[in-house]
């Protein structure tokens, strides 16, 4: 019975990250429609679709379902669906500062499912700019460590992207992050490519002013609020301003 039960316990995990790939790739390709709805289907003059395009494609979402996206958002298909940008801010468990991105094409299903996830998880929402103030747009690009032949360092990073904008680079163990102005991401994403070095994805994100440090209860009910935001349809990004320590991510992998 034990292999039974191993091979139920593995087919519901496989059934769990087959569901979360599905609904990430269902969020990779509404960036790419939405993308091309607001600047057009020519990846070419448009950053932001070929950005989107390029983080699903890192993420493996096949070539049709990509191209079939840039032709709903730029009309040339019909069928696509009238989403809207909405932001919603709260707090989290150990009063952690969060903005939720829904990208929607129902703003009352958004706000219901979003409050639910909330409240369930430890979480409340606020009202609007209670929290935003605490985080700047930013440029964020994101670059692997372990590269096709090669490890790239922080200085391979700066020596690539300093002229081109770049503010900071944070070591985050497996990658770093390329942080800058909105306005210079391109440039940013373009340096890097010149000088052959590969990137995750490249897009505009909110970063926080300051981080509140988690002990180990604190971080597994942030996580858990996460998780349970990331897993409605309607929610593209969640940003929160936590920190959790090396030896809390030990303590609560263990766990």
């Amino acid at each position: 019975m034990s292999g039974h039960s191993k091979w139920a316990t593995t087919k519901h995990k496989k059934a769990v990250i087959d569901a979360r790939r599905g609904k990430m790739f269902a969020k990779l390709i509404k960036n790419i429609e939405v993308a091309a709805r607001m600047g057009g289907g020519d990846p070419g003059g448009n950053p932001t679709l070929y950005d989107a395009i390029q983080k699903a494609k890192k993420s493996s979402v096949p070539n049709d379902n990509i191209d079939r996206a840039v032709k709903r958002g730029s009309g040339a298909e019909t069928g696509g669906a009238d989403y809207q940008t909405i932001m919603y801010e709260g707090y989290g468990p150990s009063g952690v500062a969060m903005l939720i991105e829904c990208l929607t094409d129902n703003k009352n299903r958004a706000a219901m499912e979003v409050r639910t996830a909330m409240t369930r998880n430890g979480g409340s929402l606020a009202d609007p700019g209670s929290v935003s103030f605490l985080f700047n747009r930013k440029g964020v690009v994101i670059v692997p460590v372990a590269q096709e032949g090669r490890t790239v360092s922080e200085d391979d990073i700066l020596e690539a992207t300093l002229d081109a904008g770049a503010d900071d680079v944070n070591d985050l163990g497996e990658s770093f992050e390329v942080v800058s102005e909105p306005t210079d991401l391109v440039a940013v994403r373009t340096a890097l490519q010149a000088a052959g070095i590969d990137y995750d994805s490249a897009e505009a994100s909110f970063v926080p002013d300051m981080q509140v440090e988690l002990d180990e209860s604190g971080a597994g009910k942030m996580f858990r609020l996460v998780e349970a935001l990331e897993d409605l349809d309607d929610v593209q990004n969640v940003y929160a301003n936590y920190d959790v320590s090396d030896e809390v991510m030990e303590a609560l992998d263990a766990s």
